[in-house]
């Protein structure tokens, strides 16, 4: 592999470096005949900290289509994705160079019908504990709780399991090795996880200041996925005949995210970005994810770093792009902390050390 030359600010201190690429690592010493690739701001490789490949409407999707949910991801800036529950086998994806990097996080964990049909692995409470054992093996590290979801008997908002089950179900996942996230829209389900050592929460409408305190002072993350919490009134107008109680808490719930989303990132707790890609959500739009975040008030900076060096540290890659570290980066004609619209105009998506785009 030729050696390649980048130039321009690297983020996240903005030092105008002349960078170069050499067997797949990054070096700032010249090389003997390095080309020029690009000029531009340099961006640590995108995050996806909530992604679900090969996930769509019906359920799993072939490996055709895995692949273009994949490009799509990578062709955006997204050269790292975490995924947050997929019934498709996707661990091939990380034997292709070409692909982003992929952390798996097995199948969602779910009650029995109560979830959507063909995306998780659906059980009793009694069960709940062995599979979470099976996906925490199963998986690179994460296991994916649904933590609430509609109780057709209660008409509404309702936690999935009890509060002892999910206890022992999380203990066994951390003696594995693994960390544990949940789906959680709703409020009620939210105290019991913490509880029992949550690590990270996804969603997090029904965040009050008390959870938001023990979230801080427990390390626990937030993914707040405000493109996938702005379909709430959707939710709610499609239960509103049948389940009045369930409707008007999504309605309540869409009125207070941004509220919540600012007192989380005020409160000091960790906030990182994820599209929520597949099922209803597109693919390879991260970027619309970052701005959306920002325009609920967060700084540029912040959303940015949580979509690129943090979150790549939050997850156990290399943050930055320092002497050695992987050539995983972006390079943008503009500085994306002044203009976040240039996200989605990369001149050059490096990963691996290779030009992919």
């Amino acid at each position: 592999m030729s050696a390649l030359r980048f130039s321009g600010p690297v983020l996240p201190d903005g030092e105008v470096r002349e960078l170069f690429v050499v067997d797949g690592v990054v070096t700032y010493e010249r090389p003997a005949g390095a080309e020029t690739a690009a000029e531009g701001w340099i961006v640590p490789g995108l995050v996806d900290a909530h992604n679900h490949l090969g996930l769509e409407d019906g359920g799993a999707v072939p490996d055709d289509e895995v692949e273009r949910q994949a490009i799509a991801d990578r062709d955006s800036g997204v050269l790292l994705t975490r995924d947050c529950g997929s019934p498709a086998d996707t661990r091939w994806v990380q034997e292709r160079e070409d692909l982003p990097r992929l952390i798996r996080c097995g199948r969602h964990v779910a009650r029995t019908r109560r979830y959507i049909r063909n995306y998780g692995q659906e059980v009793e409470p009694d069960g709940l504990v062995d599979a979470v054992d099976a996906q925490a093996r199963a998986g690179d590290g994460w296991v994916k709780l649904v933590g609430d979801w509609i109780s057709r008997e209660e008409g509404d908002l309702a936690p999935s399991f009890p509060a002892d089950a999910v206890t022992a179900a999380i203990e066994v996942a951390h003696a594995q090795g693994a960390k544990v996230t949940a789906h959680c829209f709703g409020e009620d389900s939210l105290g019991p996880l913490l509880d029992a050592g949550i690590d990270c929460i996804e969603h997090g409408t029904g965040l009050t200041e008390a959870h938001l305190e023990r979230m801080v002072a427990q390390g626990v993350a937030l993914v707040p996925t405000v493109l996938q919490t702005s379909k709430f009134p959707e939710f709610s107008a499609q239960g509103r005949v049948k389940f009045p109680a369930y409707s008007a808490t999504m309605d309540t719930l869409f009125q207070r995210r941004r509220d919540v989303l600012m007192a989380a990132h005020d409160a000091g707790v960790a906030l990182y970005v994820g599209s929520d890609g597949g099922g209803s959500t597109r693919h390879g739009v991260l970027h619309e994810e970052i701005r959306a975040m920002a325009d609920m008030g967060l700084s540029n900076e912040y959303v940015l770093g949580a979509a690129s060096w943090r979150g790549r540290a939050w997850l156990g890659w290399n943050p930055g792009l320092d002497e050695g570290d992987a050539a995983d980066f972006v390079v943008y004609p503009r500085n994306p902390l002044e203009d976040l619209s240039v996200l989605t105009e990369p001149a050059r998506v490096v990963l691996r050390g290779r030009v992919v785009a």
